[in-house]
């Protein structure tokens, strides 16, 4: 599997203007700074959604595509067909674990909440890897971003699915997420 960041769309001056606007202040004229960057994002609040990435992974199995296309708000996906008059190939005879190309496009709060879910140990591994790969690409260019897309358990400080992997947080992870 390959992922690939294709665009890259906002800016965190767009972010810290459209925040002053909400609490009514001008905009400014330098670049916001790195924990400011990191408190509105763990905040979550609305202005981070103009910070959005088109990404693209290659050779994906099918079924870790359908994990991906069940997350719905902030993200867009587009995965390539297997229509039979698409591809001539016979997709009755196709495994699931045929690869298919997933692209996608995701806007910062999206990112935090599927990487809650697929960060999760109770996530297959394989997609738990996929979506490491986007996040990998992401570190590159918002590396405040990376740091604030963890697993349920970092973000609640604990698990609440309906059977926990058992997985215990260790409090520096905890206390790093929290700084």
């Amino acid at each position: 599997m390959r992922v690939e960041l294709m665009e890259v769309y906002g800016t965190w001056r767009g972010v810290a203007d459209s925040a002053n606007t909400t609490i009514n202040r001008e905009p400014g004229s330098r670049e916001p700074s790195k924990e400011w960057k990191r408190k509105i994002l763990k905040a979550e609040h609305s202005p981070i959604r103009q910070l959005a990435y088109r990404i693209k992974l290659y050779d994906l199995p099918y079924w870790v595509s359908v994990h991906l296309v069940r997350h719905k708000i902030g993200i867009e996906h587009w995965v390539r067909t297997q229509r039979s008059d698409r591809t001539g190939e016979n997709r009755d005879e196709l495994p699931q674990g045929a690869f298919v190309e997933h692209e996608i496009l995701v806007n910062a709060q999206a990112m935090i909440t599927i990487s809650r879910k697929r960060m999760c140990t109770c996530a297959s591994p394989e997609t738990r890897i996929a979506w490491r790969y986007v996040l990998n690409c992401i570190k590159e260019v918002n590396p405040e971003l990376f740091e604030a897309c963890v697993p349920e358990c970092v973000y609640r400080g604990f698990c609440p699915e309906f059977k926990p992997c058992g997985y215990e947080v260790e409090n520096h992870r905890l206390e790093e997420y929290r700084r």
